[in-house]
């Protein structure tokens, strides 16, 4: 159920984006204030987990492969770090520094990096689709960490993600497009020109 003073255009990427971070997060007790997550890729599952990282009293670092994204990820999403994932001396400065790290990038990038980074019992949770997932078994058995996946959620914590947003006013940033323009925003996702989801307005776009 959504709440009435919910707007129903943000509450549709909650039901898909955002519901693929909040499930894990919660699942791995990413919800405990101060502790550290990083949050690797920006887009609209990224931008979700920052929310909700910040929401819970994170301190939130994030890993792009793009410096261009890094006035957004600081001041229009308030993460606490950027860091560029090629940029060794930055990654190499975070070494056993973060709690968690939600992986939300789908292009292949190493793993090695990132399991680095981990405390000791850390939790590295995947829920984008690289073509493939490799790491050296020293990361993760050293340290005793963890590595986990997670896609969707069910009906208690769909409704327990819709509540906290509406509680503590977190939106997904979208942009409501009519269904004619459904071609040209397919393109944009192409070109990787939307922040951070389309939302269709079926209602208005019958109307015209």
């Amino acid at each position: 159920m959504i709440p009435k003073d919910y707007p129903l255009a943000s509450a549709a990427p909650l039901l898909c984006a955002g519901l693929t971070v909040y499930t894990p997060m919660m699942r791995h007790k990413m919800n405990q204030p101060g502790k550290s997550l990083g949050v690797v890729g920006l887009g609209g599952l990224g931008h979700m987990a920052v929310k909700f990282g910040k929401a819970f009293g994170l301190n939130v670092t994030i890993f792009s492969s793009s410096i261009h994204k890094k006035e957004e990820a600081l001041s229009l999403l308030g993460a606490d770090k950027f860091v560029v994932s090629s940029d060794q001396e930055q990654m190499m400065a975070l070494t056993k520094s973060l709690d968690f790290i939600i992986d939300t990038a789908s292009g292949d990038h190493p793993f090695d990096p990132y399991m680095t980074l981990l405390k000791t019992s850390g939790v590295l949770v995947l829920v984008g689709f690289p073509s493939e997932v490799k790491f050296s078994p020293a990361n993760l058995n050293l340290g005793m960490k963890s590595i986990s996946g997670s896609i969707t959620g069910g009906t208690k914590e769909t409704q327990d993600m819709i509540d906290f947003c509406a509680a503590n006013r977190i939106y997904p940033n979208i942009e409501v497009i009519p269904v004619q323009y459904a071609n040209e925003a397919l393109q944009r996702v192409i070109n990787r020109d939307v922040k951070y989801r389309f939302v269709i307005d079926i209602e208005n776009s019958l109307k015209t």
